[in-house]
């Protein structure tokens, strides 16, 4: 610009004559500082956007049952003043008193009001609270005896009208009571004896469809393996139900030639046909193996149904189902599959629902996805009287640490029900969200999600949140175990460990 043009802006812009347009307007920056400046604001927007919480489904009702209450703090609390004056003498006194009882006291037609049975469940009981004192010396013929009043109960229950409340709590009770009684004498092993009892022997099922042998097990085409996973979830899945129980997961046994493998439906992928080495890849804390009776399917059926659960599987992709709807083949979860395929048979299992009626632990079980408060559930096919238990196993190095998921659980319920909240992080939504968007992606190009499909993205995060909570409760409660063993000399019973429990989730409220 020359002299006389600068002069004319000087007066121009002095009120002598005024700024043409062009002269006014600024100059424009580049397109991509505009960009640079702008996109981070509409990222915090659509990033705040992403944070909106969605409109939930309401919730199904509550089973319209009630949940069983053991309500017998005395008894524990004698048990254990039992198990600190007994002997190994004594203990020995208890264990032949028990074993005459069950073999020769229970009547082959025993009702399930019958007083033998209670009189069985007491003694057990207290044999198991003396052997504690001695287990080296008592625990494997104490296992053999709940093996035996195990099947005894379960013949007997055949003819029980299992609709009847007063049937189904006496299953409960002498199937978990006197298993959950057995394992506080295991716990208290030492380590280096503690393998040899890891396998316990059950009833001697025939079959003729195809089997492979483990450990001197035989495991046919058809059986039912019943299994406890290490994870948070595992245990809520046991614990949330009105009959809190061991079990986790169901896989259907499927054997051609001497090839074990398994149909089963996984969170993560759906409904799998897999090997046996498969099966085994995650950590299982305990396995019960069951097998339909030969009266109710022959080994024909119960080939047929693994045959049917296998092509089924290989057919095309069946997702997991999150809610629980035992009635909808679309989607299947792990119980449904055992429970589909023998219904291809004309056998209707699970003749006894898991029910969930407490409303915090439906509250609590809605949060993570469950829609439907009766179905299926892994724990209550054993009380099925048209199985029988072949063999159990137990992780002996593990089941401490099973005792105690199952306190934390009980006590996170517990907090449930005095108004506790499954949580989840709002801020993180949006990530989770964009997470979700990205594992539909990977599911479609057949790899694997980091949120499973039918998890959406709240939910993934309130399952982090209880990860998160039950792991805090947990390392609480192994300190406070370690102080108690230090104090006792022995580590400290399941009642125990649920105080300490509450006491830690009580801190964290």
């Amino acid at each position: 610009m020359d002299g006389c043009a600068l002069r004319a802006t000087h007066r121009r812009e002095q009120g002598g004559l005024p700024m043409s347009d062009s002269e006014m307007e600024p100059a424009k920056k580049p397109w991509w500082k505009r960009w640079f400046v702008r996109a981070p604001l509409c990222l915090v927007i659509l990033y705040g956007l992403l944070c909106v919480p969605a409109d939930e489904p309401p919730l199904a009702s509550p089973a319209s049952s009630e949940p069983f209450l053991w309500s017998q703090d005395e008894l524990w609390e004698h048990l254990t003043e039992l198990s600190r004056g007994s002997t190994c003498a004594s203990a020995e006194t208890s264990l032949v008193r028990l074993e005459e009882y069950v073999r020769n006291e229970i009547p082959a037609n025993a009702s399930p009001v019958d007083d033998s049975l209670t009189t069985a469940e007491e003694l057990f009981f207290q044999a198991a609270a003396a052997a504690a004192s001695c287990p080296s010396a008592h625990a494997e013929r104490l296992s053999a005896v709940q093996s035996s009043l195990r099947e005894q109960t379960k013949r007997l229950s055949q003819t029980w009208d299992l609709a009847d409340r007063i049937s189904r709590e006496r299953l409960y009770r002498l199937l978990y009571g006197t298993r959950m009684a057995l394992e506080e004498v295991l716990l208290q092993l030492p380590i280096e004896e503690a393998g040899e009892l890891s396998l316990q022997h059950g009833a001697d099922i025939p079959s003729s469809a195809d089997f492979v042998e483990r450990e001197g097990i035989r495991i046919h085409s058809g059986d039912i393996a019943l299994s406890r996973g290490n994870a948070p979830i595992s245990a809520l899945i046991a614990r949330g139900n009105d009959f809190p129980g061991n079990f986790s997961h169901v896989a259907l046994v499927h054997v051609e030639g001497r090839t074990l493998s398994t149909v089963e439906a996984h969170i993560e992928q759906g409904l799998v046909f897999a090997g046996e080495e498969t099966y085994f890849r995650d950590e299982k804390l305990r396995m019960l193996l069951l097998r339909v009776r030969p009266e109710v399917a022959s080994g024909r059926a119960a080939g047929a149904a693994a045959d049917w659960a296998r092509t089924h599987a290989m057919r095309g992709h069946v997702p997991y189902d999150f809610e629980m709807a035992f009635d909808d083949p679309a989607e299947l979860f792990c119980s449904e599959v055992a429970a589909a395929a023998y219904l291809q048979e004309s056998v209707p299992l699970w003749q006894l629902r898991t029910t969930t009626s407490a409303p915090h632990v439906a509250r609590w079980l809605g949060a993570l996805g469950v829609r439907h408060f009766e179905t299926y559930g892994p724990s209550d096919l054993e009380y099925d009287p048209q199985v029988a238990v072949v063999a159990e196993w137990r992780n002996l190095g593990a089941l401490f640490d099973d005792h105690v998921d199952d306190a934390v659980i009980d006590a996170m319920l517990t907090s449930a029900e005095h108004g506790a909240e499954v949580q989840y992080a709002r801020a993180r939504l949006g990530f989770a969200r964009l997470l979700k968007g990205y594992s539909s992606l990977m599911l479609a190009l057949g790899r694997e999600a980091t949120i499973p499909e039918g998890m959406n993205a709240t939910v993934a995060l309130r399952v982090a949140w209880f990860r998160d909570e039950f792991a805090r409760i947990k390392r609480a409660v192994l300190s406070a175990s370690d102080a108690y063993v230090e104090e006792q000399g022995h580590r400290p019973p399941y009642w125990e460990l649920v105080r300490m429990a509450n006491d830690a989730a009580g801190e964290g409220a």
